[in-house]
């Protein structure tokens, strides 16, 4: 009777995940079959499968959007912002545990606490701010915000790691001669790796398809990251559907052949956290 109501109820969880999983594919699957039809096929029916593999789409799509020169801007920020935020991040979280002070504990509360701001809350702020230093329509400046949007998760997430991480190992590579700055890079860090590969992997999925900030802060053609780029296709009086769908497929597969490519690294990283 209990192997079979474990059965019974192993059942339901795997029918309640599968219904689950079918509900997310919904919207991927309405944005991949619209994405090879014509724009009076869409208005007719969405729902449909498409009449023929039609790249037709695509290929206006790669072409309107500028789509070689949008992924590559969005690929500097994604790489630069996860560089900069990783770098600056594992050091101040480091420092702020390592250092047995009121003042580190304060710091760290404010930076935790700006996790709770509604970033439309400080969207007019933030643009005066950049306008003053110049951060305005540059990808160096984007990547400067993205670092102040993205500190606060980083370091709360960094600061609970390394607090498991003995400082035993510390006070030995001291003792061995090492300065403080190499105890931490030849020490610490590469202790951080499963902790700094959930961060990579928080960051890029948010960077990559972010739309409000580089809207905020680029304006010229030429600087547009893959959303921006992919927003175009809605005018004022026109909407473009069939491109815009065929637009975010492109957005989508950089991101699907970097995880697919990485998938074992990642996996690798994350779960040598759990063997630390």
């Amino acid at each position: 009777m209990e192997n079979e109501r474990y059965t019974g109820l192993s059942f339901l969880l795997e029918l309640f995940g599968i219904i689950l999983a079918i509900l997310f594919l919904i919207p991927f699957y309405y944005v991949l079959g619209n994405s090879f039809k014509s724009f009076a096929d869409i208005l007719q029916n969405t729902s449909s499968l498409p009449k023929s593999l039609d790249f037709t789409n695509y290929s206006q799509a790669i072409v309107v959007m500028d789509f070689w020169r949008a992924l590559l801007n969005s690929l500097i920020v994604t790489v630069a912002s996860n560089v900069v935020i990783v770098l600056f991040c594992s050091m101040a979280a480091y420092k702020l545990v390592r250092t047995k002070h009121k003042i580190s504990t304060i710091i760290f509360f404010i930076f935790v606490a700006t996790m709770v701001i509604p970033f439309q809350s400080i969207m007019i702020p933030l643009v005066k701010v950049g306008s003053i230093f110049h951060l305005m329509n540059s990808h160096y400046g984007l990547v400067v915000m993205y670092l102040a949007f993205g500190s606060a998760l980083s370091i709360f997430l960094y600061h609970g790691f390394i607090k498991g991480i003995p400082i035993e190992l510390e006070e030995a590579a001291i003792i061995d001669g090492c300065t403080p700055f190499m105890v931490f890079w030849k020490v610490v860090f590469p202790l951080l790796k499963p902790i700094t590969v959930t961060i990579v992997i928080l960051n890029t999925l948010w960077i990559w398809n972010d739309f409000l900030l580089p809207s905020l802060v680029l304006r010229d053609e030429e600087l547009r990251t893959i959303p921006l780029a992919t927003f175009y296709f809605f005018g004022a009086y026109t909407k473009q559907w069939n491109l815009a769908l065929a637009g975010l497929v492109l957005g989508i597969l950089p991101l699907l052949i970097f995880f697919f490519a990485a998938q074992k690294q990642i996996i690798r990283g994350i779960t040598s956290g759990s063997i630390k």
